[in-house]
Order: C-alpha cells, then structure tokens, then sequence
C-alpha cells in the first residue's frame, strides 16, 4: 500500500527565527516549501499571487516580516509593505485558491496600558510604526480569507539569528555588570515552540475545512521582565560554568528606544488551548533548552 502524497505548505519568511523551526520540525507528509528572497519578492502582489498559484498549496503560513522594530520607526514604507501590504497580498491569493493562510503577529498591536494579560478581543493600539504595520497586516488576513488563523505571540528567541538570549550571553563575556530594563513585562517564548503551534494549526486546518478560525495568542507560560529574563539566561549558564554578571533593573526611561515598547506584552493563551488543544510548557523550561542548546555548540 502506498504512502499518501505529501502535502505542500508554502512557507513565506523561512530563514527566520520561527521559519527556521518549521522547516526543522515539519513532520513526514508536510513538504516544506519556503522561497528565499531571490526566490520571492514580498513587495511583489503580482509575484505572490503567481506563486500561490502555481501549485495546489494545502496552507500557507507567513512568518516573514519588517521585525527591526527601531529601524521601522524610520524605513516605515519598508515595514509596510513586509507587514501590511504582503500579507494582504496573500490573503487575496489564498482565498481565490481556497487555501488557508496562517499568519504569525505580535504583542506590538497593543499599548502596553492593560494590568493583566491581553485576550484576544482586547483592543489593539499599536504605539509603534512596526505594531501598527503588523496590525494592519492583521485586518488585511482577516478581512481578505475567511479561513484564516492569526496567531500573536512575543519575545521570541532560539539558538538562530538574532534575538535576547545571544545578546546576552554574548556580552556576559566580557560585562561583569548589565542594566535592563525592568518594568516591561512579557512573555519569553521558543521559537521552536511556535512553529510546533503553527504546524499543528496548519494540519488541523487541512484536514478539516470547518477547523476553528480567527486571530490566538501563543507565548510561552508564566511572565517575565527583561531583567528577569536576563536574570534567568545567566543563572542557567552559570550552572554550565559560564559567566554570570550582576543585572542591575532600570527603567524604560532610563533606556530610550526609537520605538516605544508596550510596558505589558502578556498574551492569554485560553482560546488556542480551547480550540486547538495546544498548550505551552513553561518559559523557564523553554529558555534552558535554547541556552544549552548555544553553550554546546560554543564547545564544538
């Protein structure tokens, strides 16, 4: 008996932290396509749509994004097109192709202004030039296909590209003291794990035409400040004999930014655990997975 053909899944976005790990992760039967940027001109509707066309997708999932969120604050035509004008380009083609689309947003749509942690149907107000683009990315998949999954998620790290954990682990080698910030609070999430999320979205959207819809959070569990979070990555790294500076806390005043950061990025994850049955392990167990992960391959 023959084994049922694999089921192509164009991946948009496939070098980043997140695309990384859906292609390292996608099971037997998922065939990962995901085109470089020689490949696929995102700021080209009439190449994405040529693209999504050229083959009987089964579901399109979009990582790719503008995510240099101070450098957006000044290339703001540049985080429009990756963050509002792509995605609208591939919901239109999706939904003339009948084929989900799955795409991936952030804590940025929000101000930062709630107490506790942000559902779904909290309203957004993005206070930066990349929440803004990114929610209006949000709208134009909404908006464009009906069998849509929106999926927001935060402070994302991996053993790949650049992202909170390698920076510090990077000036622990030479800093015997940090100041960070410590009063935005967040959720440090795998990117592993996101990709986990992603795709188990993604088989259940094409196996079953009536699957849930609609816009999920997905951060890892329990909360943390960037302090903390620094905190945590050198107490783990001081277990493996790696340096382990003092973290002093400072203010988001004391360090200003281009763009202003939301001072609460925490997500509830209820909704995508109701309707999805995915529900994440701890951040804490997340980050000592990506530090050991970095600290082994710094002896190889």
């Amino acid at each position: 008996m023959s084994s049922p053909p694999a089921r192509d899944i164009l991946l948009t976005g496939g070098s980043g932290q997140v695309g990384t790990e859906v292609i390292a992760l996608a099971p037997a039967g998922l065939n990962i396509v995901a085109p470089g940027r020689d490949q696929l001109d995102l700021a080209d509707p009439d190449a994405i749509a040529a693209l999504v066309a050229s083959r009987p997708w089964a579901a399109v999932i979009n990582c790719a994004a503008h995510t240099a969120v101070d450098r957006a604050e000044t290339e703001i035509v540049e985080a429009w097109k990756a963050n509002a004008l792509a995605p609208a380009a591939l919901a239109q083609a999706t939904a003339k192709a009948g084929v989900p689309l799955i795409q991936v947003s952030t804590d940025y749509v929000f101000d930062g202004s709630k107490a506790g942690f942000y559902v779904e149907t909290d309203p957004v107000a993005p206070v930066s030039v990349y929440g803004a683009s990114k929610e209006a990315g949000e709208q134009a998949v909404r908006t464009g296909n009906p069998r849509h999954v929106i999926l927001r998620t935060a402070w994302v790290v991996s053993p790949h590209g650049a992202n909170f954990i390698k920076t510090m682990l990077r000036l622990a080698e030479t800093r015997p003291e940090l100041r960070v910030v410590d009063d935005q609070h967040g959720c440090p999430t795998s990117a592993s794990d996101i990709a986990q999320a992603l795709l188990a979205i993604a088989q259940r959207m094409i196996a079953d035409p009536r699957a849930p819809v609609g816009t999920y959070h997905f951060v890892n569990s329990g909360e943390a400040t960037w302090c903390g979070f620094a905190r945590a990555i050198f107490e783990i790294a001081a277990e493996h004999g790696r340096p382990a500076p003092k973290v002093e806390g400072i203010t988001t005043a004391d360090y200003p930014t281009p763009a202003r950061r939301p001072a609460n990025s925490r997500l509830d994850v209820a909704k995508l655990a109701h309707d999805y049955a995915i529900a994440p392990r701890p951040w804490r167990t997340a980050v000592e997975e990506i530090v050991e992960t970095l600290l082994a391959a710094q002896k190889e």
